[in-house]
């Protein structure tokens, strides 16, 4: 069954062990996350937030347990099936990976030509949809050096956008930008999210949860904790 007309979690972990290398970062932790719900990933560098957020989309290799994202079984996927997977869920970076020698549009059409699009009037239809939808309506002949690192930032999104995913895993979105420029960045999120986009942020950002309370999903000593299960103190967590 289609996973967008089902009322199945976008994200169930069940009994999941993370990797990074050969060291297990994270023991036999599960959770779901609803469709559209908005959801914060903290915890201290190196409690193993990137490499849950990598595990999730297939960059990293599940080895025990058990994760379905979108209707795709992690555990096991074949390297053929990642691309599909990725067209449903949006991927955004702290440091952009964008590409600095080519226009915004040229980036922008690069992921919609690597994802199966091949219709111009289409891709060139999309393309304004995604760039207005972030606030850009004006840079896609722009080149990513001639933009601030907030509208890099956003471009980033509007490239997540593309394939209309059902949720969003953005790694420190916010961490190379200065408070007021984050703060814009976290209001798109939520614009994002009430449109009915899933979330899973990780930050290290304490005054969004304070200005922006949502479920909070702490990693911490190879466990994570959860606030719909259990009350606990996000301050330790920067």
């Amino acid at each position: 069954m289609n996973a967008s007309f089902s009322n199945e979690p976008v994200v169930s972990v069940a009994n999941a062990n993370i990797f990074q290398d050969y060291n297990t970062v994270l023991s036999e932790i599960s959770f779901e996350i609803e469709k559209g719900e908005f959801v914060y990933l903290i915890g201290r560098t190196g409690s193993g937030k990137s490499s849950l957020l990598k595990t999730l989309y297939a960059d990293l290799p599940l080895r025990l347990g058990d994760i379905q994202v979108v209707g795709y079984q992690i555990r096991g996927i074949k390297l053929a099936e990642v691309p599909y997977l990725r067209r449903k869920v949006g991927i955004i970076f702290q440091d952009f990976e964008l590409f600095y020698d080519r226009s915004v549009a040229e980036n922008l059409y690069f992921v919609m030509k690597a994802t199966g699009w091949k219709d111009n009037a289409k891709m060139k239809s999309r393309l304004a949809e995604v760039l207005m939808r972030v606030g850009l309506g004006a840079v896609s002949a722009k080149y990513p050096h001639q933009l601030s690192g907030g509208e890099q930032q956003r471009v980033v999104i509007a490239r997540a956008l593309i394939n209309e995913p059902q949720i969003l895993f953005a790694d420190e979105p916010t961490g190379n930008l200065d408070p007021e420029v984050a703060e814009g960045i976290m209001k798109l999120f939520l614009e994002i999210n009430k449109s009915g986009t899933s979330v899973l942020m990780a930050t290290h950002n304490h005054h969004f949860i304070d200005k922006f309370p949502a479920r909070v999903i702490k990693c911490e000593g190879g466990k994570i904790l959860d606030s719909v299960k259990e009350e606990f103190d996000y301050s330790t967590s920067f």
